[in-house]
């Protein structure tokens, strides 16, 4: 894991926070930043803009939770999360959050460095996942314009579909274009002209 990571810490118990950043700094992480202080948390990241985000909850009701669920929906980072009880749901929940580390009673300074590992290599492995599951959508809705397309040349031009293929596939390389943008284009123009 790189070590110039900028690393945030948010724990409303001051001497639980400090056992956090003591892991983190025994294990070569200087840039360590700790909020106690949880009132408009979400401005204060905004403004740290870290890396990586340590989120220790002593005994949190629903409500903080929630919150904080949320909050990791919206960030986009690695997640770890200490807690000192849980239940299936509130567990449920933060799977369903994106939070990459869910520790229950395992806060100890010793355990704060492989936790961290393993909730960036979680979410470097869920953001992959995300990104293929993207482009694998993308392209599917890009064949389905294609398709599209090359029915309405084939029923305005009188052509067949590989020809209506290679119309749409010329014009791309033409205009140096992608062969879905051309397509997107056709369909846009027929529906515009109506049947």
């Amino acid at each position: 894991m790189p070590d110039a990571l900028s690393i945030l810490v948010i724990d409303d118990n001051a001497i639980r926070a400090s056992i956090i950043e003591a892991g983190l700094r025994e294990a070569g992480h200087d840039r360590v930043r700790v909020i106690v202080d949880v009132e408009d948390v979400d401005a204060q990241i905004g403004a740290i803009g870290p890396d990586v985000v340590i989120i220790d909850l002593e005994n949190p009701n629903r409500d903080v939770l929630e919150h904080f669920f949320s909050l990791s929906r919206s960030l986009k980072r690695p997640i770890a999360m200490f807690v000192d009880k849980a239940d299936l749901s509130s567990i449920e929940a933060a799977v369903d959050a994106g939070v990459s580390a869910y520790v229950v009673d395992g806060l100890r300074k010793d355990r704060v460095k492989p936790i961290l590992d393993m909730a960036i290599l979680r979410f470097r492995a869920f953001s992959r996942m995300q990104d293929e599951l993207e482009a694998a959508r993308s392209e599917l809705q890009g064949r389905k314009v294609v398709d599209k397309a090359k029915g309405i040349l084939m029923q305005s031009r009188g052509i067949s579909e590989d020809e209506a293929y290679a119309l749409l596939r010329t014009t791309a390389m033409n205009q140096n274009r992608k062969i879905a943008e051309i397509a997107q284009s056709v369909v846009t123009a027929a529906e515009l002209l109506g049947p």
